[in-house]
Parts: C-alpha cells; structure tokens; sequence
C-alpha cells in the first residue's frame, strides 16, 4: 500500500470520527452526513491548492507584504494583480497626473497577471497622491490600487486617491505582547465618526481621549469598530467597502488608529472591528469593480456577481486570486493594526446564493439545499484558521441570521471554526414585542424560549438592540417607547407615566437578556444611558446634515436628567456580570414562569434573578421556589439611584420558608416584586 493510500485512508477515518462527533451532538445532522463530509473535504483541498503543501496556511495568507506599495531595500516597489490589463502606468503628483515612460508598471512573466514597479527612492515621497492608469482591450481607466494601504479624499473635488504613507517616524507601539482576556466578552460597539458629539466627523484621536474613558468606566472589555476599512459613502455605516487594506482616513491617519488600539490595550480591553468579505462596493474607479477592465477579475460572472438588494459585487470565493486577497486581508489587519479579533459581517448574504433576502429558515433541509455556497463556507473557515493560527487569542463572531449549524464550533471538530455567534433573534424579538403587543399581553414563556434559543454547543453573544435598531427608518427601544416625550420630560423633576414606562422596561430589557446570555453580550455606544432618536448619515433627504449623526454625552453628564440613572444602572449591571463571572457558569435554570402575573424567576451562577413585568401590579408576599438558605437583595433596578421609585429598601435578607414536611418538603421565598422591576438575590448561606 503506497504512502498516499495510507494518508488517505488516515483523513477519511479522521473525517468520519469528526462527523461522528458532529452527529452525537446534533442529531438532526444526520441525514446530511454527506454533505459534511464534502464540505469538510472542500476545505482540505482548498487548503492544499492554495498552499501547495509547501507553506502554512498563515504564511501564504501574506499577500500584504507582497502586492501594494512598499519601500525595499532602498527602493519603491508596487505590486498589483490585473490579468486582463494589457497597459499599466503609476501616474500621480510625481508624473503631473501623465503617462510617463519611467513608470510604466510591467508584466511579470509567468506571475499569472501580476505587474511590478520598480523607483528609485527620490521617485516618490510622503504624501504623494497617485493611481493606476490601466489599459485593457477596448478601454481604459484610472484605478487606485487593490492593496493600497492609504486613501484619502480631497475635500473640494471628493475624488479619492491613494497617498504614499512613509511617515518619517513610524508608530512606535507601547504594548507588544498584549493577549485578549479568555473571559466571556462585554461588548462596546462603537463608531469613530459618530461618537463625538459635535456636528461632524469625529476622528481616531477623539474616540481615544473622550470615549475610550468612558468605556473603561462603564466596564466592557471588548470595543468593536465599525467603519474602519475605507468606504466612500459615509451613510453606508462602513459597510459598502472599496479599499480593504486601507483604514479609513475621515478620521484620521494610520498613526491615530494604532495610538486608539494601544491605549485600549493599555486599559485591557480588545479591540475588534468589523470585517466586510461578504461583498464589495461596485465603485471602479476608488473599487475593485471593473479594475482590469473584466466584471468578473475578483467576483462572479453574470448575475451571481451582483447583490442586487446592496447594489454591490459577490466576490467568488472559488478562485485562488480572491483567497489570497481576503485571507490576506484577514491578517494584515492583526499584523499591521494589531487588532484582536473580527466580527464578520453579512454572514448569511455570503453563505446562500439566495443571500438570505425573503428566506424563512424552517428546516435543515435549508442549510444543505443547493443555495449553500459551500465555496463560501470553506473560505470562512479557512479565515479562522489564520486569524488563529496568527493570534490564538484573537476573537472571531460571525453575524448570521439563518442559524447556519457549526458556525461555532471550532475547525478541529469539523466546524467553521468562529469563536461566537451573534443570537440575532433576541433583538428582533424585543422589537416586535413593543411595537406589536400591549405590555399586559406579553407571552413570557415566548419570551423566555427567545432568549434562550440557541445551538448550545456553539458560543453565542446576546444583545438587546445594536446599530441595526437605531438605523434611520427605525428607532431605539427606548424612543420606540417614549417617543417625543424624551425630549421635553427626561428631567428627574417631570411626572411622566410614558417615560417612567420607558426607564423601567429599558432597564429590565437589557438586564434580563444580559442574564440569559449565552457566552457574551453587546451593547452599541449610548444606548446604554437610552440615546435618543436614531441615526442618520448626512444625505440629501436630510440637508446632508450631522444632526443624528453623531451621540449626545451632554446627556448621561447632566445629573438633572434620567439618562445618568440608566447609565449608572448599566454600569452596575455589567460589574455584577463580571464579578460572578455569570457568562461562564452555564446556563440559567428555570425557576417561576407565570404568564397572567408576568413573573420571571431564574437561577444563574448562585444568584436568583426575578422579574415582574406586569404593567402595573405590584405583589406582597409572592412565593418563588428556592434552596433552603439566605438570600441577600443586591440590585434592584427600581432603586432610586437608577431613576426609580425605590420602593424596596436595600440590602434586604430573606430567608425561606418551607411548605409542607418530610423529605419532600418545597422552600420558598415570600418576596414584595414592584411592577415593571428586577431584582437579584444573592444566596449567601445554605440551610
């Protein structure tokens, strides 16, 4: 038997004990063994075509120190991929904006479409502005380049370029060996340019000085940025991307950005940022569209090269050129930025042909039909396996709606290999419950199976509203709930029943899916202290005004009004999470679920966590099962120092009673539950 025979045979025997594993804990992939095992097989021989055999993985995902623009040993040199370009020159401030015989870039031979420049060091300098001019049969077109790592905007035509970055004293970091903290993750997702709150853009060297602080003093531990690869559009939320390797220079230089990394290490928290390779802006000239002339260099030809619903181009993730670029892409940001981690963004889009537009995911039938990009798949895991193999600290979240199963689970046991995923249905959830149903009618049992609906062998993160609630044409829970009146009864001083309704379900929402979390929870920046309004980017519909783009600390730092009572109880919540370390202690049990008096009870990490939902019954003496012992009241969202009517006093021991005799006697407590409050009991001794 030939050595190869006995490597095969050693992977199928290998595959089979990881599908094996994948079935025993998931029986309803059973039927689809099949599919697992090709998919599994995809990944191995994507893994082998890219590499040869003959680097790692994380070694050829380093195109970044290949292509783009770099000064080497003494010279400039400037790679780029166009294989049906059949002219090539660099133009810029150094050439008048002219096609110049010294910098016409040339085809290598044999490199598959590659083209290579080479300037002396005086050629260029720092600063400069320049492109491609590339022709190709039957056309031409200036093009920045793919692997640019610095573009900017003139703020009087709004034409990008890319500019030479050589700054004379490069970013010396201060921290270098920083690991992100193993602990389940709090999550502070944020935006550079709206997170001042002037009217404009904010930028990297405001977040660091006057957000930064304040996430610190709110106690998440991981910030996530949006935003950063360079996009044109500013209302696209980041999310319509045409430079990938550039960070985005409306809020500053390269220098500012690391400086923002270095100063939230230095506070131990991580810093991940949102990674668009789900699709790419169709813009050709600042873009990747229509870069050598072909539609379909880097994506998919016809139809399926188009995301009709986003107006931008499906990268084909089949093709050699187009692995390296994103996987590349994967580590140049650890390396170059020395981010911790991703959150991958438009997951579904990326998975289904169909990109999970008008697509109800009833049945698993759904995850193994002919919509599965299983190209797409095998890419995504592959992306994990060099962001691990680069950092094995690094944190990965993958943004699906569909429930795709095995998102989560890591590669060796045959899964894509994200740390976590993201229960997108939490969020929705509380939106239909308060635009649709009167408060008195809210399902509990509904509710409870929401909150825990999750694949349990996959670590998910919880959240109760993120940017997508906030979105113009949307609105914050808290504004879903009070609306208009946020903006003349949010002082301490103002009888109002619709904002004291807002306050309190505003607290209880986030506390009790905080509490149900699985392995991690997000909150989007302001909304913890009840932001109000919603965003909206400058365009013509609003005057290409900044008014909604942006967050009004002014709020939270005014002890007139209520908005510093919700932070404060944010702030206290989130500390009780980490003190008990409640994320990490499995998940919670079960205890009182009573839809007519909309009474919650569970048990979480030594801690019984109550809430009364109920509009507006309050309730003397209503008995919660419990374990015989002493439980200790220690926080209470209705207490006056978080904007409420303080109705218990704090600090309260109760001890239970028992109900009935013998050895299958009940205990109980007999607790005073204030309408629309949460309370945590801390048992403190057994009995």
């Amino acid at each position: 038997m030939s050595r190869q025979t006995e490597t095969g045979e050693a992977t199928a025997r290998r595959l089979q004990e990881i599908i094996d594993d994948r079935v025993a804990g998931d029986p309803l992939l059973k039927p689809y063994r099949g599919a697992l095992q090709r998919r599994l097989l995809r990944v191995l021989e994507m893994e082998k075509r890219l590499t040869g055999g003959r680097v790692s993985l994380a070694d050829f995902a380093s195109g970044h120190e290949y292509f783009g623009l770099h000064r080497r040993d003494g010279e400039w040199v400037l790679r780029e991929w166009a294989p049906n370009a059949s002219r090539m020159f660099l133009v810029g401030q150094m050439t008048d904006w002219q096609e110049k015989t010294p910098f016409a870039v040339e085809r290598l031979e044999g490199a598959d479409g590659v083209w290579e420049i080479r300037l002396p060091p005086d050629a260029m300098a720092h600063g400069d502005l320049y492109r491609l001019r590339v022709h190709w049969p039957g056309g031409q077109g200036d093009r920045i380049p793919a692997w640019a790592r610095r573009v900017v905007q003139d703020p009087q035509t709004l034409i990008f370029n890319a500019q030479v970055w050589d700054p004379p004293a490069p970013y010396r970091w201060r921290l270098d060996a920083f690991r992100c903290p193993t602990q389940p993750p709090f999550i502070y997702e944020a935006h550079a340019g709206m997170a001042q709150e002037r009217e404009g853009v904010g930028s990297y060297r405001e977040f660091t000085e006057k957000v930064l602080p304040r996430i610190v003093r709110a106690g998440y531990s991981v910030i996530q940025l949006m935003a950063i690869q360079e996009h044109p559009y500013y209302g696209s939320f980041g999310y319509q991307v045409t430079n990938y390797f550039a960070a985005s220079s409306r809020f500053g230089s390269p220098e500012d950005l690391k400086e923002l990394i270095d100063a939230a290490h230095a506070e131990g928290l991580c810093v991940i940022m949102d990674l668009i390779h789900s699709h790419a802006a169709s813009n050709e000239v600042e873009g990747l569209g229509r870069f050598d002339g072909t539609l379909h260099q880097y994506f998919h030809k016809g139809p399926r090269g188009r995301h009709e619903a986003w107006d931008s181009r499906c990268f084909d993730y089949a093709k050699h050129q187009v692995l390296h670029f994103l996987l590349s892409n994967c580590r140049f940001w650890l390396d170059e930025y020395r981010f911790d981690g991703f959150r991958f963004d438009g997951v579904t889009s990326m998975l289904y042909l169909h990109h999970g537009l008008g697509k109800a995911f009833l049945s698993y039938e759904d995850y193994f039909d002919a919509s599965v990009d299983e190209d797409a798949l095998a890419c995504l895991t592959l992306a994990n396996r060099v962001i691990h193999d680069v950092r094995p600290d690094a944190v990965t979240i993958a943004e699906d709606v569909s429930g795709m199963p095995g998102l989560a689970v890591p590669a060796a046991r045959g899964g894509t290999g994200f740390d976590y995923r993201f229960a997108m249905g939490v969020p929705d959830t509380w939106i239909r419950l308060i635009k649709e149903t009167a408060d008195e009618d809210w399902p509990l049992g509904f509710l409870w199976h929401e909150l825990n609906n999750r694949r349990h062998d996959e670590k998910t993160i919880s959240y109760a509203e993120s940017h997508d609630q906030a979105l113009v044409g949307d609105k914050t829970l808290i504004f879903r709930m009070i609306d208009a009146d946020m903006y003349t009864d949010m002082s301490l001083f103002c009888d109002n029943i619709r904002v004291d309704r807002g306050v309190a379900l505003h607290k209880m929402i986030r506390f009790v899916t905080l509490s149900t979390a699985g392995n991690g929870y997000l909150n989007f920046m302001g909304n913890e202290f009840g932001h109000p309004e919603w965003i909206d980017f400058p365009r013509e519909g609003n005057g290409w005004s900044y008014r909604y783009a942006r967050r009004q600390w002014s709020l939270v730092d005014d002890g007139t009004l209520r908005y510093q009572k919700l932070a404060r109880f944010d702030v206290d919540m989130i500390g009780l999470a980490r003190r008990v370390n409640l994320l990490a202690s499995g998940n919670p049990r079960l205890v009182h679920e009573h839809n007519e008096t909309k009474v919650l009870a569970f048990e979480r990490a030594g801690h019984l966590f109550l809430f009364n939902f109920h509009p507006s019954r309050s309730y003397d003496g209503y008995r919660i099962d419990a374990p015989p012992g002493k439980y200790r009241l220690i926080l209470d969202s209705d207490a006056g120092t978080y904007g409420g009517h303080g109705r218990l006093e704090p600090d309260q021991v109760h001890f239970t009673q028992p109900d009935g005799k013998g050895p299958r006697v009940r205990h109980f407590l007999s607790l005073y539950l204030p309408t629309r409050t949460a309370l945590v009991l801390r048992l403190e001794a057994s009995s």
